[in-house]
């Protein structure tokens, strides 16, 4: 069985992927602002397509290592389902909200903005607290229903693409992470969010990663199973496993 890395290394690759996630989203809005002023709608476009693709690329590089989760809902998802313990749960929601906060910093400083500003673009009402828990839900269930299936080597594209959709077809362009809406609020510029609308999203993403997990429960009897693989398997020599494993624990 291939050995799992250590602790350290795992926080780290939590840490450092959510840091960059949050640069590219934050970065990404701010030069689409620049390169394509008057228009939102192309300016969503090419923050979504940014998003996706560096999204789907930090998957794979840091995988193999923690996981890449970048996200506390798939973490407390994955520690409910019984793939980590509490205290590595912990520990990675502690590295991802602090990984999220540099990366609001870094995105800032890339196109010489203030390092940290909180956002005065208030995003509230029950239409973007609903988009929240929806497209959480069909994160959730996008990342468990392709490892469930054994196909974890898709799972960085099907979540990369998943995201890009949902910036679309969510009236809250699809944050979908407690992390990345708490380092949102660090940054007044195209993704921000104002801090005092980020604990109802953050609520909504709660709520929705709630119905997941009984959703999951229900579709997958035997997910436990394939808990540890979320979202891809964090083992030394992951590439060489055979996806099929995790169909045979059913």
């Amino acid at each position: 069985m291939d050995e799992l890395p250590a602790r350290p290394a795992r926080l780290l690759a939590e840490f450092l992927g959510t840091a960059l996630l949050v640069a590219v989203v934050v970065g990404s809005g701010i030069a689409a602002q620049r390169l394509s002023p008057g228009d939102v709608g192309l300016q969503l476009l090419e923050n979504a397509f940014a998003t996706a693709a560096g999204l789907a690329a930090l998957i794979l590089a840091l995988g193999p290592v923690s996981g890449a989760h970048f996200n506390p809902v798939v973490t407390v998802a994955t520690r409910v389902l019984g793939g980590m313990t509490t205290s590595d749960a912990a520990r990675y929601v502690v590295a991802q909200i602090g990984g999220g906060a540099i990366g609001a910093g870094l995105g800032n400083l890339m196109f010489s903005e203030p390092v940290m500003e909180l956002s005065t673009k208030a995003r509230s009402g029950g239409g973007l607290w609903l988009a929240e828990a929806v497209a959480t839900f069909g994160l959730l269930l996008v990342i468990f229903g392709v490892v469930r299936s054994g196909r974890t080597s898709a799972a960085p594209f099907a979540v990369g693409a998943y995201i890009g959709a949902a910036y679309f077809f969510t009236a809250s362009t699809s944050f979908a992470n407690p992390a990345v809406t708490l380092a949102r609020t660090l940054t007044d510029t195209f993704t921000g969010i104002e801090p005092s609308s980020a604990p109802a999203f953050v609520a909504f993403q709660l709520l929705g990663a709630g119905v997941a997990v009984a959703a999951i429960r229900l579709l997958y009897p035997s997910i436990a199973a394939a808990a540890p693989e979320v979202v891809l398997p964090s083992h030394a020599h992951a590439p060489q496993r055979p996806v099929a494993s995790t169909k045979e624990a059913r």
